[in-house]
């Protein structure tokens, strides 16, 4: 393991800040069969597209396609209906449920691009209890990467982005969270090709735990 690679392993955090989707929720089907659908109507090369949506608010990556006679809004309002209506195969990443129960409420958050009433649907649906707090795509003028999420997530833990560590696995979310001033962990349960990053990686939670020491810090130990 190279020291850029274990960086995450040798410090304590005064919280964690996860995105969802693909970080402690494997929504990818659904994700796909929505966005693949929508796609295919608007004439796109749907397997050059799909990479595109991950990690991103759904009106941003509407909005960047620049497609004539769009309405990123319209559009991405019917898509976050289509998802809600369809959470078949959401399922939680190995280990997450686990490794977010040992957690303190009072120290954790969701950052997701998400829409609020997307992100309490698929969460049911993955068994994952909703969080004290959390940050949605509503709560932000300009999604990921943008690092506005990540300063939220951490202001509203009364915190700021370098005492939390990042969970995240998409792109989008990285620069995020670099940019935030947090350190990252990049999650690769659902890469379907290796990631490469300096950041700390792991497949999933499974046989990872939460250290909490005596003045309340926390670390992830393998």
């Amino acid at each position: 393991m190279s020291a850029a690679s274990a960086s995450a392993f040798d410090k304590s955090y005064s919280a964690f800040l996860f995105d969802m989707d693909g970080t402690i929720i494997n929504s990818i089907a659904s994700a796909e069969r929505i966005w693949g659908d929508w796609a295919r109507r608007q004439g796109l090369d749907v397997e050059k597209f799909m990479p595109t949506m991950h990690g991103a608010r759904g009106i941003d990556t509407i909005r960047n396609l620049n497609l004539p006679g769009v309405d990123p809004a319209t559009e991405s309002a019917l898509i976050e209906k289509a998802e809600i209506a369809d959470v078949d195969g959401v399922v939680a990443i190995p280990g997450a449920i686990d490794f977010l129960a040992s957690l303190p409420p009072e120290r954790w958050a969701i950052v997701t691009s998400s829409p609020i009433a997307l992100a309490k649907a698929r969460l049911a649906a993955a068994g994952i209890p909703f969080p004290r707090f959390i940050v949605t795509a509503e709560d932000v003028k300009v999604g990921k990467p943008n690092p506005q999420c990540y300063i939220l997530g951490a202001e509203r833990l009364g915190l700021r982005p370098s005492d939390c560590l990042v969970f995240e696995d998409v792109a989008a979310g990285i620069k995020a969270g670099e940019a935030a001033g947090a350190d990252v962990v990049v999650i690769t349960a659902t890469h379907a090709h290796p990631v490469e990053t300096a950041h700390s990686t792991i497949a999933n939670y499974d046989g990872l735990r939460v250290h909490i020491a005596v003045d309340g810090k926390l670390s992830i130990v393998r």
